[in-house]
């Protein structure tokens, strides 16, 4: 049985670097692309970074249990195909989810075994910092995503981990060696 491994965290903690780092370095680990209505950013690729979808083909697969979680975050809806696990145990991986607060605890709910991974940035300023040095979104946008995060930022507790992202190469470290650990434990 695969192990899945959330990882959350507010816009600009790192979630994404660190995701690239950790499939870089930790084989057998999938990458469960998440489907959007929301449309693409700057160069982002549909079936890359996101499935990008309509409304109605969302809604539909809601209506058709086609998700393991989904939730609307920012006025647009995210979820994740239960099919990722499938595929992810048929070749005898586990899998890495991206996802929200609303969606972890989902998830949590249906697969409780879950390893879930919360990221924080080291302080608000570093955050404010990160979201503005992107430079994919307008200021408006910027603070209303520092509001999501001081919301998000208080459930760390429901997540069995939670790092620090101070220094990348150290926080992915740390990641690589939670994912490692919980592989050993779940082999005894």
């Amino acid at each position: 049985m695969s192990i899945v491994f959330i990882i959350s965290g507010p816009s600009g903690s790192g979630k994404s670097s660190l995701v690239e780092l950790l499939l870089r370095f930790v084989p057998g680990l999938d990458f469960s692309v998440s489907y959007t209505t929301r449309p693409p950013r700057g160069s982002e690729r549909d079936g890359h970074e996101y499935f990008f979808v309509t409304c109605d083909e969302s809604e539909r697969m809601v209506a058709a249990n086609e998700f393991l979680e989904y939730a609307n975050v920012f006025g647009h809806s995210y979820g994740t195909a239960r099919r990722s696990l499938d595929q992810a145990e048929a070749q005898g991986h586990d899998l890495l989810l991206d996802i929200d607060v609303q969606g972890a605890l989902q998830l949590k709910g249906k697969i409780p075994d879950t390893i879930s991974i919360f990221v924080l940035p080291p302080n608000r300023e570093e955050l404010e910092s990160r979201l503005q040095n992107r430079g994919l979104d307008a200021e408006g946008v910027i603070q209303r995503r520092l509001a999501v995060a001081s919301y998000e930022m208080t459930n760390y507790r429901e997540y069995d981990y939670v790092l620090v992202n101070k220094r990348l190469e150290e926080c992915a470290d740390e990641l690589r060696k939670i994912v490692l650990s919980e592989r050993k434990r779940r082999s005894r």
